[in-house]
């Protein structure tokens, strides 16, 4: 082999010489531990975990770390470690703070193909820009967790290679078109193209931007539509989408618009593949200006698959007392998705709540009460008596 091509087969150590030798400084290195300086591993993925999930590794020191190949979803890559580093206990993780719980870093210039940190930031024409992402517990989090984080990591393997899509013939939608489409609700039209058209993605995803709240419903919908097809062949791309989104609410610089719809959408549609992402939405939960929304966003998901949220129940009921009516309607919604006959006491209170709230079902958006939406969910409890 000749020319440039023959340097990525080099050995690091080759690569190393080169770069103190003629420019003086290292710019290739080997990925090491902010916290006590030790080389770290390749990060692996989970058998335990959903397909397309950031990969992660665990230091010697004890420090756990989530790879963020594109360096634009940080804020997923905190919670992938976060949550890692609790044995993947989601409920540990949101209880822990910040300093008093644990510390955390960032790696930035991370290349995933190499295993290596390239302080240039590019390397073999390829912009590098990938992070690891740093948590180390405080030591008394570390004796409940550590054990489990390694036999987890004992069973972890290297993500699978993606697969190219061989299709010919293809079919695509124009931006026009699907926002058409959208508009008339014409879900089956949208999804039959949707293994197919390699934008389809980013055109509803801009749609959730919109400021008309039933267009942004409906292309929330079916996005999630969408997303349940492509998941079937690439699961990873839908599982980076999530991230992405996750992230838009996160970052307070960035518009969450259509983010926690579409959030709903997406797993309520493939709960199999998705639902380990549920725990993330209550970390929102104690966010006033978002409560609202992530009810009913966690009420949309309770209508596809109860069975998944219905262990933790007494999350959502002290929000049926809630001073927002938006939440009180919400939080009862959720109730008679999840058909939570403990909440019956408090649903009877909200009876001749005045205050409307908008469902959104089907395409459709209708305005009610939160007593009517209350006593809608006492019927869905007495029908189960």
């Amino acid at each position: 082999m000749k020319g440039i091509s023959t340097v990525q087969y080099l050995p690091l150590e080759t690569y190393l010489m080169i770069e103190t030798k003629f420019l003086g400084r290292d710019i290739i290195k080997e990925p090491t531990c902010p916290f006590c300086g030790m080389l770290v591993e390749k990060p692996k993925e989970l058998s335990t975990r959903m397909p397309g999930e950031m990969p992660v590794g665990a230091c010697s020191c004890g420090a756990v770390y989530a790879c963020d190949e594109t360096g634009h979803n940080l804020g997923s890559a905190m919670i992938e470690a976060l949550v890692f580093g609790c044995d993947m206990d989601s409920d540990l993780a949101w209880g822990l703070l910040p300093d008093d719980d644990y510390v955390e870093e960032i790696v930035e210039h991370y290349d995933y193909v190499n295993h290596f940190i390239v302080s240039g930031g590019v390397f073999e024409s390829r912009r590098i820009s990938g992070a690891l992402y740093f948590i180390r517990l405080h030591d008394d989090v570390q004796e409940v967790t550590s054990e489990g984080v390694q036999k987890r990591l004992d069973k972890a393997t290297s993500p699978a290679p993606k697969l190219l899509n061989n299709h010919t013939g293809k079919k695509s939608l124009s931006k026009k078109e699907i926002e058409g489409l959208v508009k008339d609700f014409r879900v089956d039209s949208v999804v039959s193209v949707a293994g197919e058209d390699k934008r389809i993605i980013k055109n509803l995803q801009r749609l959730l931007y919109s400021g008309d709240d039933l267009f942004r419903k409906r292309a929330a919908e079916i996005l999630g539509h969408v997303s349940a097809v492509i998941a079937e062949s690439n699961p990873g791309s839908i599982s980076r989408l999530l991230q992405t989104l996750f992230y838009g609410i996160t970052d307070t610089a960035a518009s969450s618009w259509g983010a926690l719809e579409a959030i709903g959408e997406i797993i309520g549609n493939k709960t199999e593949l998705f639902a380990g992402y549920i725990p993330q939405l209550y970390q929102f939960l104690p966010n006033e200006s978002l409560r609202a929304q992530v009810l009913q966003t966690i009420g949309r998901i309770a209508k596809s698959s109860p069975d998944l949220i219905r262990k933790v129940t007494f999350r959502f009921i002290p929000y049926l007392g809630d001073s927002d009516p938006k939440a009180r309607g919400y939080a009862a919604w959720l109730m008679g998705n999840l058909s939570a006959a403990e909440a019956q006491v408090d649903l009877e209170k909200l009876r001749g709540d005045p205050h409307e709230i908008h469902i959104y079902e089907n395409g459709e958006m209708e305005k009610k009460t939160v007593g009517q939406v209350a006593s809608e969910a006492l019927g869905k409890i007495s029908e189960l008596k």
